[in-house]
């Protein structure tokens, strides 16, 4: 990894240092692909600290039983159907939301979808793939950015369910890990560029040696996309006087559907820290940053 990839590592207090409360039930957090696995509990974690909750899923049925199995537990949380990969789901979910609730403070891009089981390595839904874990949280956080709140006392905040599949050091092709290095002029044009050429290269069979991150290599791609478009949107409200926060959190190997129930720590494990990470108070409150789980620290984050 190059001195640029180290250049912004940062350690924060573990899991059990206490963050000074700022948020209110006023406050109100949006958590998609909510109905099972890690926005499961990130939505109970927040709801139990008392956040008004919206959980959201892309069937209707399981997000209701979600939604009831929390309520059974005492917890006020509310539900609005979203498929991430449809514009027009998307622009429903954003009327509704606006009609119910006005302002959003803090967003959490969690559904995504892998094809491969723990040890495969197909590319067959590679299209899906981009278009669920890239385009999805893009065009959801686009379309609600008129509706984060505004104020001097706590920022609003994005966070971005990522991976360290997508980290710049899985990509062994020179001329894009340049692109991507080169943060003060990356666009997000050249991101969707680089999107179609991984897919041109996916229909012509030729993935495989032209330095794709080599483990989940569709799920890896959409991350590496997924991260790099939050430092742009990261760069663009940076020193803005209306602050909006962007950051990724890996929550590495978890036990949920998408690893087979194997994984390092439970779901709710990893959910405690990002909700910790999404109600960090302001002053403690980076932006452009990868999180991830580490193994003698609870937690840091490199980009």
């Amino acid at each position: 990894m190059s001195n640029k990839e180290d250049a912004n590592t940062i350690i924060v207090p573990p899991i059990y240092h206490p963050i000074s409360r700022w948020w209110s039930k006023e406050t109100v957090a949006i958590v998609t692909g909510a109905n099972k696995g890690i926005g499961f509990a990130l939505v109970r974690r927040l709801a139990e600290l008392g956040l008004t909750v919206v959980l959201t899923a892309r069937d209707g049925g399981r997000g209701l039983a979600a939604v009831e199995a929390l309520k059974n537990e005492g917890l006020d949380v509310h539900f609005g159907r979203l498929d991430i990969s449809n514009q027009n789901s998307i622009e429903k979910f954003v009327t509704w939301f606006q009609q119910a609730f006005g302002v959003v403070d803090i967003l959490i891009n969690n559904a995504a979808v892998s094809f491969n089981e723990l040890y495969e390595n197909s590319v067959g839904q590679a299209e899906t793939v981009v278009r669920t874990n890239f385009y999805g949280p893009k065009m959801l956080t686009e379309a609600l950015l008129p509706l984060f709140r505004r104020q001097s006392t706590a920022a609003a905040r994005i966070l971005n369910i990522s991976s360290r599949l997508g980290l710049l050091n899985k990509l062994k092709n020179p001329k894009l890990k340049t692109m991507l290095l080169d943060e003060e002029n990356l666009s997000e044009s050249q991101i969707e560029a680089m999107l179609n050429l991984f897919l041109k290269d996916v229909k012509n069979g030729t993935w495989k040696g032209n330095g794709w991150p080599q483990i989940w290599t569709d799920y890896a791609v959409s991350k590496l996309a997924l991260n790099s478009y939050s430092k742009i949107l990261a760069r663009r409200y940076k020193g803005n006087r209306d602050l909006i926060s962007v950051n990724c959190f890996c929550p590495s190997f978890t036990q949920t559907s998408m690893t087979g129930g194997k994984g390092l720590h439970t779901a709710d494990a990893a959910a405690a820290i990002g909700a910790r990470l999404a109600l960090l108070p302001a002053d403690e409150l980076p932006t452009g940053k990868f999180f991830v789980i580490g193994s003698s620290n609870p937690i840091h984050s490199k980009l």
